[in-house]
């Protein structure tokens, strides 16, 4: 998948609120970058973070926001890679600086970056998360931490949860896995067994002879029809949990 264009869909550059960093018993707040982008209209829109791999907010990570805006969601992608001074434009010294940063902490400005998506004014109040590699797992962890206020999960190839962790989800999740990437697919039979026990609605699609990485057009593990297919998933399960109405008695 190439990057869209697309005249009605305004995209910026954006700065949020991130946690509460711990500093001499002092709390104080910090800021995280990312970017932000919805289609250019008044509706309130359901909203989707947006989590990179261990790369940071590279070029495809903004063409994944860019994708959701087309499909009439807002999206915002923060940058991990902030503390460190951000996406450095290269792919290996992103990664050198991915080793540098404190993945607690990290994993507590994701947390902030969703809870101030679901509040914007813009916005209906769902919010669901995609991600990627470490982006995956990070939306299977904000699946357990933010419980009920996640309204969909699509972790792509993610560290999968143990079952005690599994329990506590509330969140209907579609994962995303690669035939060829054993290191993760192997987690998936556990995840599954552990997803059926919590009660929630899952999905789990494994893509024949797909690698890890395979929905990233900038790489040479892209696979076009596994990524167009679990694309089509991903649009499928937030249009389903994120625009849905409540349902009313009587």
């Amino acid at each position: 998948m190439g990057s869209f264009a697309h005249s009605k869909v305004s995209a910026k550059r954006n700065r949020v609120p991130g946690s509460l960093s711990h500093r001499l018993q002092i709390f104080v707040h910090h800021r995280i970058k990312g970017y932000l982008v919805r289609p250019a209209n008044e509706t309130k829109l359901p909203s989707i973070l947006v989590i990179h791999e261990n790369r940071g907010l590279n070029p495809y990570i903004e063409d994944v926001a860019r994708r959701l805006a087309v499909a009439n969601f807002i999206a915002f992608a923060p940058d991990g890679l902030t503390s460190v001074g951000g996406y450095p434009g290269d792919g290996e010294k992103a990664l050198a600086l991915f080793s540098q940063l404190d993945r607690a902490k990290m994993a507590e400005d994701f947390f902030a970056a969703a809870m101030w998506l679901k509040s914007r004014p813009d916005g209906t109040g769902k919010v669901g998360a995609v991600g990627f590699c470490f982006g995956g797992g990070i939306v299977n962890q904000l699946a357990v931490r933010m419980g009920p206020d996640l309204a969909a999960g699509v972790p792509f190839y993610g560290t999968q949860l143990s079952a005690a962790d599994a329990a506590k989800i509330k969140a209907p999740i579609n994962a995303q896995y690669g035939e060829l990437d054993s290191r993760i697919t192997d987690g998936w039979p556990a995840f599954d067994a552990a997803l059926t026990q919590a009660q929630v609605p899952y999905e789990g699609h494994i893509y024949k002879a797909a690698n890890h990485g395979f929905h990233n057009d900038t790489t040479p593990r892209y696979d076009e029809a596994a990524a167009k297919e679990a694309w089509q998933h991903t649009l499928d399960w937030f249009n389903k949990y994120l625009r849905a109405e409540p349902k009313t008695s009587g």
